[in-house]
C-alpha cells in the first residue's frame, strides 16, 4: 500500500465525494419509488446549463495542469434520455438506437452509422473553448459526452431515482451498453481526462462551453453557449483551505467510465506514491495509459464512499452483499429448471511486455494483460464462503434462486482462501478462472497463470442481456471480498457485469524469459474445474494472439487486432 496517498489519486476521489449539482435540489427516495411515465409526446426535450457562473480550479504543486471540470450539465425534460448502444460481435461496428416511448408504445431511432464508435459515450459532444485575461484562446477541445454520469434532480415533482445505469463502459470488450438520464434530471456534460490536464497557469479565464452542431440538430438541442469565469490556482499540499481536495467549484468532476479495474488488483496505478517496484523503467507499475477507468485507479482510496443519496458520480462503488452468516441448512441440490448464471470469457487486453513487479524476479520479461470473466444471465452468480474457527479456507457454496428471487437450492462448489499477498489481502474463490499462454497451434500449454480470484462487478459488459442489473452491488474490491477475520464471505457476479483482474500483479504474469519468439495464444477460460453450475459451458474460453519478437531483457509483443476490435 502506498504510504503517502498520490495527489491525482486523492483529487479523483474528491471529485466522487463532491459530486451534488448545486442547481439542482437532490432528495431521498421514497420507497418503491421509480421512473415517471413517460411524456406523451415520447420525445425529450434536452438542453446545455452550467451549474455555476464561476468555479474554481486547483493547480497542484509539480503538476503539470488541472482538471478543467467546468459543471456543465445536459437537462432532460419532457421525456427520458434513453440509448441502446449494441454490436452483434466483434465482427460487427457499435450500433446506437434511442429509445423513445409514447405510452404503451415504443419506437426507437437509429443514430448515424459510425457517429457513436464506442461505449463511452457520445464522442465531440461538448465543445470548450478557453480565453485568457486579455482575451486570448489558450486551449480549445471538444468532449465525450456519457448519459449516464454524475446526475441530479431538478424539481421535486422528478422521480426519486435514476433507473439507469451510472457509467459508460470503455472496456473494449464490450456489447452492449444502456445510456439514459431520466426525464427532471441532468446529467454532468463534462469530460476529465486524467492523463492529460490542462496547461493553465494561475490566472483569470473565462471559457465558453456549446454543445456540437451535429448533436444540437440530432436531438433538437438550442445552440446556447453558457459562459464560465475559472479561477486557476495553486496548491501545494492536499487541502485546499476549506474546499474539497483539487477543486472547489459548484458541480463535480464525473469520470465517464468505471470499467474494469480492481483498484487492489492494480494498487501501482495510483502512481508515484507508491514505494515499490524497484526493477526497470519498462516494469509493471500501471496498465498502459487509457486502458483502464480513472474512475476505478483511485478506488483504494476511494472505498468508503458508497452509493448514498446524491452520490450517483459513475464510481461503481457499492456495499457488499452480506453472506448469511449460517452454513446452509436442508439438503443441498440443484432444482431442475432453475436459472443459472452463464459464464464467458472476454479475450485478454492491455497486453504489455514488464520486467515483473517486486515479488517477481529482477531480469525477467513477463507478458502482463488484463482480462475479464462476465455473465450473461439470466441469473447472477451467487458464492458464499464459511469459515470454520481458526481455519485457512472457507468452504464455498453456490446459491440458486427462481425467477421471484426467492432461494430455491445450493451446492458445495469448492473453497475460498485468503491471499495476504500486498495488493491482495482478501479472500479469493478458487478455480473461477484460469490463464494459459498457449503454442502456435494450441495444442501445448508453454505457460499457466492465476486461478483464484475475488468476485466484483467491476464492468458493465452487455447491460442489453435478460435480467441484466443496472445497478449492481459489491463493484469493488474494498467492499466485496472481506478481511481477514471475515467469519463469512459473499461473492456474486451480477448478469451484465464482469470481472476485471489486471496481471499488474507480482506471480500473476507469464514469464517469458526462456520462450522463442513466435506466435502464441493467452487463453482465458472460465470455470475451468466446472465446479460452478451454469447454462452453458461451451462458452468459456477465449483466445488472444500475440507475437513475441526481441531479445531478453528487451522483449517485444504485438497484439493483432480482434475482429475490429484493435485494443492491444
Amino acid at each position: 500500500m502506498t504510504s503517502q496517498p498520490d495527489r491525482k489519486a486523492l483529487t479523483r476521489a474528491a471529485f466522487a465525494v463532491a459530486a451534488v449539482l448545486t442547481v439542482v435540489t437532490v432528495a431521498g427516495a421514497a420507497p418503491g419509488a421509480g421512473a415517471a411515465p413517460a411524456s406523451p409526446a415520447g420525445t425529450p426535450k434536452l438542453k446545455l446549463i452550467a451549474a455555476s457562473k464561476a468555479v474554481t480550479l486547483d493547480r497542484w504543486e509539480g503538476e503539470p495542469g488541472v482538471y478543467l471540470d467546468l459543471g456543465t450539465y445536459v437537462t432532460v425534460d419532457g421525456a427520458p434520455l434513453e440509448l441502446n448502444v449494441t454490436r452483434r460481435s466483434y465482427k460487427d461496428p457499435v450500433v446506437a438506437r434511442q429509445i423513445l416511448r409514447n405510452g404503451t408504445r415504443t419506437t426507437s431511432k437509429t443514430l448515424p452509422a459510425g457517429l457513436v464508435k464506442d461505449f463511452s459515450g457520445l464522442p465531440g459532444f461538448l465543445e470548450v473553448s478557453v480565453r485568457n485575461a486579455a482575451g486570448q484562446e489558450v486551449t480549445r477541445s471538444k468532449g465525450t459526452f456519457c448519459p449516464n454520469n454524475a446526475s441530479g434532480r431538478l424539481r421535486p415533482d422528478a422521480p426519486a431515482t435514476s433507473h439507469y445505469p451510472e457509467s459508460c463502459s470503455t472496456n473494449p470488450f464490450t456489447l452492449g451498453s444502456v445510456w439514459g438520464v431520466e426525464k427532471g434530471w441532468a446529467a454532468n456534460s463534462s469530460t476529465v481526462d486524467y492523463d492529460k490536464p490542462v496547461d493553465l497557469p494561475v490566472g483569470e479565464y473565462t471559457a465558453k462551453v456549446s454543445v456540437a452542431k451535429k448533436y444540437r440538430d440530432l436531438f433538437g438541442i438550442p445552440d446556447d453557449h453558457p459562459t464560465i469565469k475559472v479561477t486557476v490556482r495553486q496548491t501545494g499540499d492536499g487541502t485546499s483551505g476549506g474546499g474539497t481536495a483539487g477543486q472547489r467549484a459548484a458541480s463535480p468532476s464525473t469520470p465517464s467510465d468505471p470499467h474494469a479495474q480492481h483498484s487492489q488488483h492494480s494498487q501501482h496505478a495510483m502512481g508515484a506514491g507508491h514505494a515499490g517496484h524497484h526493477f526497470e523503467p519498462r516494469g509493471a507499475d500501471a496498465p498502459t495509459p487509457g486502458a483502464l477507468s480513472h474512475a476505478l485507479e483511485a478506488r483504494g482510496l476511494a472505498h468508503h464512499l458508497g452509493d448514498g443519496l446524491g452520490h450517483t458520480d459513475g464510481s461503481r462503488v457499492a456495499p457488499a452483499l452480506r453472506a448469511d452468516g449460517r452454513r446452509p441448512t436442508g439438503r443441498a441440490g440443484v432444482p431442475a429448471n432453475v436459472p443459472k448464471p452463464d459464464l464467458r470469457s472476454l479475450p485478454a487486453w492491455d497486453i504489455a511486455v514488464t520486467d515483473g513487479e517486486d515479488g517477481d524476479v529482477p531480469g525477467k520479461d513477463y507478458l502482463a494483460f488484463s482480462a475479464n470473466v462476465w455473465n450473461a444471465g439470466p441469473a447472477p452468480l451467487v458464492v458464499d464462503g464459511f469459515r470454520k474457527p481458526g481455519a485457512d479456507l472457507m468452504d464455498a457454496y453456490q446459491y440458486f434462486y427462481d425467477a421471484h428471487g426467492k432461494q430455491v437450492g445450493y451446492a458445495p462448489t469448492g473453497t475460498m482462501e485468503w491471499d495476504p499477498r500486498i495488493g491482495h489481502e482478501h479472500w479469493h474463490f478458487t478455480d473461477f478462472a484460469s490463464y494459459r499462454l498457449l503454442s502456435a497451434d494450441r495444442t501445448r500449454q508453454v505457460r499457466s497463470g492465476k486461478e483464484a480470484f475475488c468476485l466484483a462487478n467491476t464492468d458493465a459488459i452487455d447491460y442489453t442481456v435478460r435480467n441484466a442489473n443496472w445497478h449492481p452491488y459489491n463493484t469493488d474490491l474494498s467492499t466485496a471480498c472481506g478481511q481477514q477475520n471475515s467469519i463469512s464471505v459473499r461473492e456474486v457476479l451480477d448478469v451484465g457485469s464482469g470481472d476485471t483482474y489486471t496481471q499488474y500483479r507480482p506471480g500473476q504474469s507469464f514469464d517469458i524469459s526462456d520462450l522463442p519468439n513466435g506466435t502464441y495464444y493467452i487463453e482465458v477460460k472460465a470455470n475451468p474445474a466446472h465446479r460452478l453450475q451454469e447454462t452453458d459451458l461451451k462458452n468459456n474460453v477465449s483466445l488472444r494472439k500475440v507475437v513475441l519478437g526481441g531479445t531478453p531483457g528487451a522483449r517485444t509483443v504485438q497484439v493483432p487486432p480482434y475482429d475490429l476490435v484493435a485494443a492491444p
